[in-house]
């Protein structure tokens, strides 16, 4: 049996990073600059049909500051179109139709901006400081942005924090602790650690990171589950039972991204996460959306967004460690997103395979471009030549 080696590997990948970014630039930026930005309203569409036509359905916060991180990648991609113009005008409706009057960013409004849900979610305000964040670097305003973007950070201690240090998912909420959100707050405060000024960046990941190894990560199986009580156990019933693959992979991502800013080693819980999902939560080539605690299938469908997780984590294991399995594991995941791209339409993407090895049928949803992006850009990095 022959064994490939990193090499081998990497010049596969190498083929279908060509593939994947000419699909980006050549369809998917394209079309969604056109469509999937309402001009009309204003802001960005919750999801395009598979006729490339953007739906007047309700916009969830998340979504916008997701699509302003996704285009504000574009330039880096080749990308020729108008960017920073779409960042920009992103910026201005989300602060406006999104931002209440106590500086917090509400969950729902309807497309013509009216307010449907007036909630202040941890997830939407992580979100917000990601979508600062690239507009900062997109618009080359960092210090405009950071001071926003610190303002909203306090605003979250304030009016989220609790005493052990995790912090509640919404203002009325006390009962719960979910991993989820502060997975994103901690990419948004990478994010800020990497281009912004103020100290209590880095100060947040080495928290964030305190938490997943003492809090989020399980003594028994060492997975990160999706639900906690105050208390930190895991919370009654199926919802207290449910891992994701996908989130597994995430939080690797992320852990690792933090060794240089935390004292403490966090590789080795960060591999383990990523061998966890990889053991237990890919099926028939892809990464399933949810398992028991008991590693059995609680949900053997396929979203794409957990595909792109995998890729990420992959690749900077594989970068970090040198080892060939990683490399190896890299290409699976790349692999594996060309069946959601073959749309009738090109530059949009199918979000569920099912268990039987078809695709649901439905409308794209915006929220995935950017892990697509974010996967592509990961795959980009972990193969530019030395030096570069």
């Amino acid at each position: 049996m022959t064994h490939r080696g990193p090499a081998d590997s990497r010049a596969q990948l190498a083929a279908l990073q060509a593939k994947l970014n000419a699909w980006l630039v050549n369809a998917a930026y394209p079309l969604w600059a056109r469509q999937g930005v309402d001009s009309g309203n204003g802001g960005f569409f919750e999801v395009l049909g598979q006729d490339g036509v953007g739906l007047p359905l309700a916009r969830r916060a998340r979504v916008h500051p997701r699509q302003m991180y996704a285009f504000a990648q574009a330039g880096a991609f080749g990308w020729a179109g108008d960017a920073a113009g779409i960042v920009g005008r992103g910026v201005e409706y989300f602060t406006s139709h999104y931002r209440r009057s106590d500086g917090l960013f509400r969950a729902l409004v309807a497309p013509d901006g009216a307010i449907l849900d007036d909630r202040a979610l941890l997830y939407d305000q992580a979100f917000a400081l990601l979508g600062l964040a690239a507009a900062a670097v997109a618009l080359d305003a960092r210090g405009e942005f950071e001071a926003r973007a610190l303002q909203l950070r306090g605003l979250i201690e304030q009016r989220l924090g609790t005493p052990d240090g995790s912090l509640r998912s919404e203002e009325t909420g006390d009962a719960v602790r979910e991993p989820n959100p502060h997975m994103h707050l901690l990419e948004a405060c990478l994010a800020w650690s990497e281009i912004g000024g103020d100290a209590g960046w880095a100060a947040w990941v080495r928290r964030l990171a305190d938490l997943a190894l003492t809090r989020f990560i399980r003594k028994d199986s060492g997975t990160i589950g999706e639900s906690y009580t105050a208390a930190w156990l895991s919370v009654p019933g199926r919802a207290g039972r449910i891992v994701e693959p996908g989130h597994q992979f995430e939080w690797a991502w992320l852990l690792l991204r933090c060794e240089s800013l935390h004292p403490a080693p966090l590789r080795d819980s960060a591999l383990q996460l990523l061998a966890l999902g990889e053991r237990h939560g890919v099926r028939h080539g892809v990464a399933i959306n949810a398992l028991f605690d008991d590693f059995t299938a609680a949900d053997a469908s396929a979203r794409f967004w957990p595909q792109t997780e995998r890729l990420k984590s992959a690749l900077l294991a594989a970068t970090l460690t040198g080892e060939a399995h990683y490399w190896s594991m890299a290409h699976a995941a790349a692999a594996s997103f060309f069946p959601y791209l073959e749309t009738a339409v090109a530059g949009l993407w199918f979000d569920v395979l099912q268990p039987d090895g078809a695709f649901v049928i439905e409308p794209a949803p915006a929220s995935t471009f950017y892990h697509l992006v974010g996967a592509m850009a990961a795959l980009n990095t972990a193969l530019r030549p030395a030096g570069r």
